[in-house]
């Protein structure tokens, strides 16, 4: 088969492989990187290679972007103590147990690769994190913490990967001299996301057609990442600085009619790229253990089975020792949040410390390396290692450990879900005031059955009514112009205008779609 051909075969596979996980709900990337490990083994498997930075920015960059765009400043903002807990300090203190290990157990490896290869396997990757917690769905304060984590952590394992190459290639490292240009770095993508998510805005505000402004998006995304990493600042950054920023502006200067088809291309995009990730991923066992000397494999394959076991310990013990600080502090001064919201328990922590799934992130760094570099072969088995154990380990048990730990969510979004409805409902309502028209009564009635769903039960069930009487009536005048044009009343271009309307009124009365489901 031809390299196109075997990529469709693999999607194919890959698309068949997560319908079966969720069947059976499991999370699909630890099925889709262990199909791929199986897949790579079978005679004539596919090979297939890329660009480790090409990776990083067509694998990252959209999935990234996505998950800043659905978080919440809000949230980040209320549990910014756990969330800068795991992002900074889990990285350093993996980074640093992955190389006191890796050291320990190849004296010869130098301070420097042992640390690179530290910083490679200690971010769990945004990829990974929100493929699997989306399905989950735990207590808001879990997935809010985790999905932040997944935000910040890429950037901060990047850059100290980025200094211990650069001490291997300069045979030096220094504390002193690195530390203004961290801080440069920083601040700079902090502050170079909004800039250029101001400039998207005013070139593209005129943009009135649906497939110019989606195209228009995903240039955008791809360029953001790449400039930001041409001109040294942090690609990971820079992009959750825009994504939020777009986030905060876009509801108020896209109309529907655009947003509502590009979240629908955003979705499919981003699953597309999990599965290729994921696959891609399980793919590179059989070139890494090629790569290796064969009098080397069994020796290698312990170092990575102890860098994975330490990489898991390290998370634990880290997030467990915070989260009992923070229940200890809540007993002895009492818990007083700005809002509603749910207090460390034993539970969430648990469940907070296992979920350390790691993904392309550090593969691809692990593949970035210069060809020359100090133990190369070890460190790409290392990562390789970590990332299909964590998905395989981690990514399979992380629901029935929910279901263990029977942790309640208090659904805190689906309050403020009813109360926003019922208030932006009302205020339309009040717009009608005076007005006796036909057309006002028509829409009067269309927003009472709405509001109805934050009125309790028993208009609860009225909703429901409405829903069904309003898919009765467009399902019949949906059959009643197909008919008409298989018998030849009407042509094509006719039918497909009016069922562009009807499709419209569908999703209108919220009978169409689930909610969650259209979503960037």
């Amino acid at each position: 088969m031809s390299g196109f051909e075997e990529l469709l075969t693999v999607l194919l596979i890959a698309v068949l492989v997560a319908a079966i996980a969720r069947r059976v709900g499991a999370p699909y990337p630890a099925f889709l990187a262990l199909g791929g490990a199986v897949l790579a083994f079978l005679p004539g498997a596919p090979a297939f290679s890329i660009d480790p930075e090409v990776a990083l920015a067509l694998f990252v960059a959209p999935v990234l972007l996505d998950a800043a765009y659905d978080s919440s400043p809000r949230d980040l903002q209320d549990y910014w103590a756990p969330i800068v807990s795991l992002a900074v300090g889990t990285v350093v203190m993996t980074t640093v147990a992955a190389a006191l290990v890796s050291r320990a157990l190849v004296p010869s490896m130098p301070w420097a690769a042992a640390i690179a290869l530290g910083a490679i396997v200690s971010p769990p990757d945004a990829a990974a994190a929100t493929a699997v917690l989306r399905q989950l769905r735990p207590p808001h304060r879990i997935l809010t913490i985790l999905e932040g984590e997944s935000l910040f952590n890429d950037a901060s394992a990047l850059l100290i990967y980025r200094l211990a190459i650069g001490a291997v290639a300069m045979k030096a490292f220094s504390l002193r001299t690195v530390a203004p240009t961290i801080l440069l770095v920083v601040a700079g993508s902090v502050v170079a996301g909004p800039i250029l998510a101001w400039l998207f805005f005013r070139l593209t505000i005129k943009v009135q057609d649906v497939r110019t402004s989606v195209i228009l998006q995903f240039i955008s995304t791809f360029g953001v990442w790449i400039l930001s990493d041409r001109i040294g600042l942090s690609s990971v950054l820079t992009m959750v600085s825009y994504a939020i920023t777009i986030a905060q502006w876009a509801p108020g200067r896209i109309p529907a009619r655009i947003r509502i088809p590009s979240y629908a291309v955003w979705d499919v995009t981003v699953f597309v790229l999990n599965v290729l990730a994921f696959v891609f991923i399980g793919l590179q066992v059989r070139p890494v253990l090629r790569g290796l000397p064969s009098g080397m494999r069994a020796h290698y394959l312990s170092i990575a089975v102890a860098v994975l076991l330490t990489s898991i310990a390290v998370r634990i013990l880290w997030v467990m020792t915070h989260n009992t600080i923070a229940r200890w502090r809540i007993r002895r001064f009492g818990f007083h949040p700005r809002r509603p919201m749910q207090p460390p328990t034993l539970g969430s922590g648990i469940v907070v410390s296992w979920a350390g799934m790691r993904g392309i992130v550090s593969l691809a760094a692990a593949f970035a390396l210069p060809e020359d570099f100090p133990f190369r072969g070890v460190i790409v088995l290392t990562a390789f290692a970590v990332v299909l154990g964590t998905l395989v380990l981690q990514g399979l048990t992380l629901r029935p450990l929910i279901r263990l730990l029977n942790l309640p969510d208090d659904d805190p979004v689906g309050r403020e879900v009813e109360i926003a409805r019922q208030r932006a409902v009302e205020a339309a309502l009040a717009t009608l005031d005076g007005d006796t028209s036909p057309a006002a009564e028509a829409v009067r009635h269309e927003l009472a059955a709405h509001l109805a769903r934050s009125d309790g039960d028993a208009e609860a069930g009225s909703e429901s009514a409405h829903e069904e009487i309003h898919r009765r009536a467009i399902q019949a005048a949906r059959r009643v112009v197909l008919e008409m044009r298989t018998n030849g009343s009407i042509g094509d271009d006719a039918f497909h205008r009016l069922e562009e309307e009807f499709d419209w009124l569908e999703m209108g009365s919220g009978a169409g779609a689930d909610p969650a489901d259209v979503s960037g």
